[in-house]
């Protein structure tokens, strides 16, 4: 085993608690790394989950000294950046905290898109006032040695705002990321018959939407573990959804099957999507998989449940 992988929120939008997700969970994202025999943690977003995931380190990693980690955002819509101010260790001495993500077009940086939550117009406690020592950094696309044999590389995905995949490669195994991501599509695809129809141009843009989907599944090509947006069916995408930055069910297991990954973890469930409803979609997902003789493996992001490769 060289990586774990715990989920403390798998939620999209926002969170929702109740009786109809209490099985899978209603936190807004946020993934606990730990990689080797020393348990060393990362963690990925800091949306409602957060807060679950403090009370771990706090029962567990702060018996064994100061907690030293890094936080990776894949992007900073609010779903994926709420939990921070819940998140116990920035306001524990000793702390040492390094929060990383890319930043859209606004001019802000990421400690102010990220930190502005603490200011008393929003919560009671000021980001001057914390005691953790707290480092940021702005992402691009980029490969990273973040030592001990830990690599991490990057990609931009496709959303309403900068978004990174994440894949990370340790003592020969790979976990990655896509989420928050649409697949990419042909904006010049019409009818024949509409006034100004172009057919070189239909052509040109589905070659560019093929070859920017071609990229995303060489990012996580031979993944042994794939967290994969899966927030839509194919017919809520067809029927309201397209340009909302999210994928389908159906797209992320033909991806993931077709980029050769070993265990594909659907992720960022829909608020109004039922634990029933999971299960119906995963049951599905299952069948056709076995119709195909496909060997791949998919599982249901779950809170509290650990995966390890």
């Amino acid at each position: 085993m060289a990586i774990r992988l715990t989920f403390w929120g798998v939620r999209g939008s926002i969170p929702t608690p109740g009786p109809k997700t209490v099985k899978y969970g209603g936190n807004t994202s946020c993934l606990e790394l730990r990689f080797g025999a020393d348990d060393r943690l990362v963690i990925i977003d800091a949306g409602s989950g957060i807060r679950e995931l403090a009370g771990k380190l706090l029962a567990n990693d702060l018996k064994k000294g100061p907690i030293r980690t890094k936080i990776f955002l894949t992007h900073t819509h609010w779903d994926h950046i709420m939990g921070y101010p819940f998140f116990t260790p920035i306001f524990i001495p000793k702390t040492e905290l390094e929060v990383y993500g890319p930043v859209s077009f606004e001019d802000d940086p990421l400690e102010n898109v990220v930190g502005a939550q603490l200011r008393y117009r929003y919560f009671p406690v000021r980001q001057e006032e914390l005691a953790a020592s707290i480092r940021y950094f702005a992402l691009k696309e980029s490969d990273q040695d973040l030592g001990g044999g830990l690599r991490v590389r990057t990609k931009y995905l496709n959303h309403p705002i900068l978004v990174l995949g994440y894949r990370f490669e340790f003592e020969g195994k790979v976990l990655c990321t896509a989420y928050d991501h649409e697949p990419y599509r042909n904006y010049f695809e019409v009818a024949p018959d509409t006034p100004g129809y172009d057919a070189e141009v239909v052509k040109e843009g589905a070659a560019a939407a093929a070859a920017e989907n071609d990229k995303v599944s060489q990012f996580f090509r031979g993944a042994d573990l794939l967290v994969h947006d899966t927030q839509y069916t194919q017919r809520e995408w067809e029927a309201s959804r397209k340009g909302w930055g999210h994928s389908t069910f159906e797209w992320a297991l033909s991806a993931a099957r077709r980029a050769g990954v070993k265990h594909l973890v659907l992720f960022h469930h829909d608020p109004d999507r039922s634990d029933a409803k999971l299960e119906t979609i995963l049951k599905d997902c299952r069948l056709l998989l076995a119709r195909k003789q496909s060997p791949m493996q998919v599982s249901l992001a779950q809170e509290g449940r650990t995966f390890e490769v």
